[in-house]
């Protein structure tokens, strides 16, 4: 009765393995960015604009890869229409041993009164490409922003015209992103 009891186990513990192997086959990919959303947080200096905290939210999940950014710290100087204003964000990227840049691009965000935090995105990556494996961090800059010295930048376009504020990261992102 022993060696009937050995057999029994071995084969209950091959057919559970074989059925968790078929799972995990017909499960697909994991989710790019582990977990499949992460955040980070950063200093930004956008000048006039203010300086302080944003909060990078990175998906890698459903069509593609995107960030949202937050900051409490800096607002809004004035009203504007929901995805209304450009937003363009460059993180350096690290693949293997090389560093390179990739920007995540758009208009996505909700209408907005003077004063109101700032909240953009998701915005989708627009240059540059990330794989698994691959981490961001905010582009870490020193002097003042400016349309040569930016991490960050938001174009607005209104009737009166064309405003763009520039950020700098003053600091690393709290933990690389890691897609």
């Amino acid at each position: 009765m022993h060696g009937f009891s050995a057999r029994r186990s071995a084969l209950t513990l091959i057919a559970a393995s074989s059925a968790l192997a078929a799972s995990l086959a017909l499960a697909g990919p994991a989710a790019a960015v582990a977990p499949a959303t992460a955040t980070a947080t950063a200093s930004y200096d956008c000048d006039y604009t203010g300086s302080g905290t944003v909060t990078l939210t990175a998906d890698g999940s459903g069509s593609g890869k995107t960030i949202r950014i937050d900051s409490t710290d800096i607002r809004a100087q004035f009203p504007y229409a929901a995805n209304s204003v450009a937003t363009t964000l460059k993180l350096n990227k690290k693949s293997g041993g090389a560093t390179s840049e990739v920007q995540f691009s758009g208009a996505v965000h909700a209408a907005t009164g003077t004063g109101d935090p700032i909240a953009f995105g998701p915005l989708p990556l627009t240059a540059g490409s990330l794989a698994a494996g691959d981490t961001t961090d905010s582009v870490t800059l020193s002097g003042r922003p400016s349309e040569t010295n930016w991490s960050l930048k938001f174009t607005v376009t209104r009737p009166t015209g064309t405003f763009t504020s520039y950020c700098t990261a003053t600091s690393n992102q709290s933990t690389a992103l890691t897609w």
